[in-house]
């Protein structure tokens, strides 16, 4: 995984972010944290090339935005642009999906995500188990 500089400033907000968490973001990470979609490996509020991410999966370079309402702005949906412009081009997917969507419909974001990590129809990976002697 590439390593992109992260400012102290950035870095700071990032665990703030964590620590206070929308209603959608902590129904989306209960959903995908400790490798439980289909064995991805999700961060959350992670910073990327100057961006703190929603959710960012470095293994498959994805990323899960959530937008609240104010993302229907003009104003923000050209800082929204501009940022995704910014992290296509540094090779991440960017999927972006409305908070009522999560808080309604999980299931259906849950498969949108499988569907663009790559792994529609594969096996769900079983957890690793310890031999015992």
């Amino acid at each position: 995984m590439t390593h992109y500089p992260v400012s102290p400033v950035n870095r700071g907000n990032a665990r703030k972010m964590r620590k206070q968490m929308t209603d959608a973001e902590l129904k989306l990470w209960n959903e995908i944290r400790a490798h439980r979609l289909m064995g991805l490996a999700f961060r959350r509020q992670m910073p990327i090339a100057g961006y703190i991410v929603d959710f960012a999966c470095p293994y498959k370079k994805l990323i899960v935005e959530l937008d609240g309402s104010q993302h229907a702005s003009p104003e923000v949906s050209a800082s929204d642009t501009a940022r995704t412009v910014r992290l296509e081009a540094l090779g991440w997917t960017i999927l972006r999906f409305w908070n009522d969507d999560v808080i309604r419909d999980i299931d259906n974001v849950c498969q949108h995500i499988v569907i663009a990590a790559g792994l529609a129809g594969a096996e769900v990976p079983e957890p690793a188990r310890e031999a015992v002697p």
